[in-house]
């Protein structure tokens, strides 16, 4: 299938990244993104930070500045009272005020699945775009969020969750990427992605994929919500934990010492999770002390870029 492209489209289809980028002059670059999902959490406020916050990370991501956003909602009118979706949309433009982004609009259609989130368009210089594949070899990896949260809100449809923790991992997932990316701006950085649905393993695979680079990731060094290693023990696994193993672990090595719980948490599907950003090695330390500083406790480095295996997630 081919699509329509001209020379002013700076990441497009073919780098299958974070976002489209568009070049409109020699210093400013449009950052265009779309998500949107059905409910991870029961209350409808918190849902449309959830979404709003989740949709506006890809923007972080590429190293830009989201602006502009326009609603995406499908609402089942006739099963649910009008005032749970103003709860979702007053969510939604709270989150987009806190990160200083206009809501110019949107779209609404009926539908029997509620489904709510955002069409975003940010800006950046063409000079400093971030992409998944630009990393250098010796590279560390920082990660700005623990992992887990697929798990616990498992846990959460099963009942099984405590107060905290409801409150704790929904908090997280409204926690905007805006912070962390600001900080990483002042750093030698030379990829980022946001690790979402296809878990921490799926978007590090992404980032090495058709490269000629491996990654070296040290498990322990790893951010984890320990409620998503008591909850996986009592196999509260999600099913898109299995897909995503399924589709991206013959790119992956574990070393025997890796237990199995933790493996199964490399490739929980996250929503609207931390930054994973790749920083000349020689930065990494100065990188992680600044996102503490900014509040950013969890932040650590995890891994390494390495010339070899080629292709290939290395896991101690």
């Amino acid at each position: 299938m081919t699509f329509p492209t001209d020379e002013n489209v700076l990441v497009g289809l073919e780098r299958a990244d974070d976002a489209g980028v568009y070049k409109v002059t020699d210093d400013i670059a449009l950052i265009q993104t779309v998500d949107f999902f059905t409910p991870i959490v029961d209350d409808p406020y918190w849902f449309g930070q959830i979404a709003a916050a989740n949709a506006l990370s890809d923007v972080y991501a590429m190293g830009g500045v989201p602006k502009t956003a326009m609603n995406l909602v499908s609402f089942p009118v006739k099963d649910m009272d009008m005032s749970i979706l103003r709860q979702i949309i007053q969510g939604g433009v709270d989150k987009m005020r806190e990160a200083g982004v206009v809501l110019m609009g949107g779209h609404s259609l009926e539908d029997k699945e509620l489904k709510y989130g955002l069409s975003v368009t940010g800006f950046v210089h063409p000079d400093r775009i971030l992409t998944k594949k630009d990393l250098r070899v010796g590279d560390r990896f920082v990660l700005t969020k623990p992992l887990g949260t697929g798990i616990v809100n498992t846990a959460i449809k099963g009942g099984l969750a405590s107060a905290e923790i409801i409150e704790q991992v929904t908090r997280l997932m409204a926690t905007l990427n805006r912070d962390a990316a600001e900080v990483m701006t002042r750093y030698p950085v030379h990829g980022c992605t946001d690790i979402t649905g296809f878990g921490l393993a799926g978007h590090m695979a992404e980032m090495i994929c058709d490269t000629p680079f491996g990654i070296r990731l040290v498990s322990r060094d790893i951010p984890i919500l320990p409620e998503a290693v008591e909850y996986a023990e009592m196999g509260l696994i999600p099913a898109g934990a299995y897909k995503n193993r399924e589709f991206r672990e013959s790119m992956i090595d574990f070393h025997a010492s890796v237990d199995c719980l933790i493996q199964d948490i490399l490739f929980d599907p996250q929503t609207s999770g931390g930054l994973l950003i790749g920083v000349s090695p020689e930065s990494a330390g100065d990188l992680v002390a600044e996102l503490k500083a900014e509040g950013i406790e969890t932040a650590a480095v995890i891994g390494e870029v390495t010339a070899e295996p080629r292709e290939r997630i290395v896991v101690f």
